[in-house]
């Protein structure tokens, strides 16, 4: 399955939770609180499947990432030692492109994937251009030098400043410069998807 190019007001609906969190969709759920389609009074029941894809779904699309990129995530926190939900949600998080949003450096995940693709993040002072590569700790991201490249961040940062750095990032804007402090732990997370319902619904 390709990334999903559907409006991200009929996702959110679809849902019933804004997965993006830009402000703009949590007034689009009080307004129109119904999935989209036909008019109905009630959200339909829905089986534990339906519930497990939901989930899984959510986290897909909050991500970004396609079925193929998010059944591979899983794979791979599935090898690691320890729980494979928190695993998973780990290395969504420690991916450069949600870094990248976490800082303040983008708008949202869909922006902060195509500044790491085009070339103006660096990572220890080298560039990267792989939106899945995974961070480590004690990493240093900084962006290029180039004053096109600057400015289009500051005024990035400027239009996000309401937003929180986490506490397993630091970040510097005078300099443009975060550091990855140590690696996200669950409790630092508040995902929009049920990891457990998703291990349950790849667990078949």
């Amino acid at each position: 399955m390709s990334r999903s190019f559907s409006p991200k007001g009929k996702i959110v609906r679809r849902f019933g939770v804004n997965i993006f969190g830009n402000s703009k969709y949590d007034r689009l759920l009080e307004k129109r609180p119904t999935p989209p389609g036909p008019a109905k009074k009630h959200r339909p029941r829905v089986s534990e499947y339906g519930k497990q894809l939901a989930e899984k779904q959510k986290l897909r699309f909050a991500y970004g990432l396609t079925e193929r990129q998010f059944r591979n995530t899983f794979i791979k926190a599935k090898k690691v030692a320890g729980i494979t939900g928190e695993n998973m949600l780990i290395m969504l998080e420690s991916r450069i492109d949600n870094v990248v949003y976490r800082l303040g450096m983008a708008a949202t995940r869909a922006m902060a994937r195509q500044i790491v693709n085009h070339g103006h993040i660096c990572v220890n002072g080298k560039k990267l251009d792989i939106a899945s590569a995974l961070v480590k700790t004690g990493d240093v991201i900084t962006v290029r030098a180039k004053d096109a490249s600057k400015k289009f961040i500051q005024d990035q940062i400027a239009s996000n400043i309401s937003r929180e750095v986490p506490d397993w990032l630091s970040f510097s804007k005078v300099d443009l410069t975060g550091t990855v402090s140590r690696l996200p732990q669950r409790i630092d997370m508040q995902p929009v998807g049920d990891e457990n319902l998703v291990v349950e619904f790849y667990s078949k």
